[in-house]
């Protein structure tokens, strides 16, 4: 009979055990259990962080084309104001040189010898520039009446004339020379002993730019000139080169 309740009191005691360790377990499963549900909480979390993520990067993305884009767009743009404003510029100097040219292209002059009244020049013993001051016209300016100069305003082709009047002398014929930078061309000559005698020359000239043509009498001769205007200096472009 004490054999028996002392088994009883084992078996007793085996199973409290035993109930005590299912408690510690069952704690230990409730405490496994929550951590895999904030566990599993922060998993979802986290996916939809990442979810987050994954949206922004595409809005960054998305933003970033646009600006690619955009950067193309404001480089082509540049580019066409700068083509633009090229052409405009070159446009403005095409204008700029068609006045210019307009202008040289205009050059036209004609002068008598004296300003007024009438008189012989000359003879002198030595050549002398004469100066044609009684200008009828001067369209470009190129012919200065103060020195008896034409000086071309740009490169090309002239043409002028020149006529020489005097009254005859037998001692002294009357007679100028063209010179093109000092350079003697052509000469107009006439003598006779008696009465008024003209005569009368003509050449066509490439020019460059600065080039200088006049007229010089010649030495020991003598021109004549009054209100009718009978010794002449012309000249004019032909066309530009």
């Amino acid at each position: 009979m004490r054999h028996l309740q002392r088994d009883n009191e084992e078996l007793k005691t085996q199973l409290n055990l035993q109930k005590t360790q299912l408690n510690v377990q069952k704690t230990q499963l409730n405490d496994q259990k929550r951590q895999g549900e904030v566990a599993l909480t922060k998993l979802t979390e986290l996916k939809g962080l990442k979810t987050q993520l994954n949206l922004q990067k595409t809005q960054l993305d998305e933003l970033k084309r646009r600006s690619e884009v955009a950067q193309i767009k404001l480089t082509a743009q540049a580019a066409e104001v700068t083509y633009l404003k090229s052409r405009s510029n070159i446009t403005e100097s095409q204008v700029e040189t068609l006045r210019r040219d307009r202008e040289v292209k205009q050059v036209a002059f004609s002068a008598s010898l004296l300003a007024s009244g009438h008189g012989t020049i000359g003879p002198f013993n030595t050549q002398t520039t004469l100066v044609y001051r009684h200008v009828v016209t001067n369209i470009g300016n190129a012919y200065n009446p103060n020195t008896g100069l034409f000086t071309a305003p740009v490169r090309g082709a002239y043409h002028f004339q020149f006529k020489v009047g005097a009254h005859g002398d037998a001692s002294h014929p009357s007679a100028a020379a063209l010179f093109k930078n000092g350079q003697h061309i052509f000469i107009a000559y006439e003598h006779q002993p008696s009465h008024f005698g003209t005569s009368s020359n003509g050449v066509s000239l490439l020019l460059e730019k600065g080039d200088v043509v006049f007229l010089r009498l010649w030495q020991n001769a003598r021109i004549f000139d009054d209100g009718n205007h009978h010794s002449t200096f012309s000249g004019h472009l032909l066309f530009t080169m």
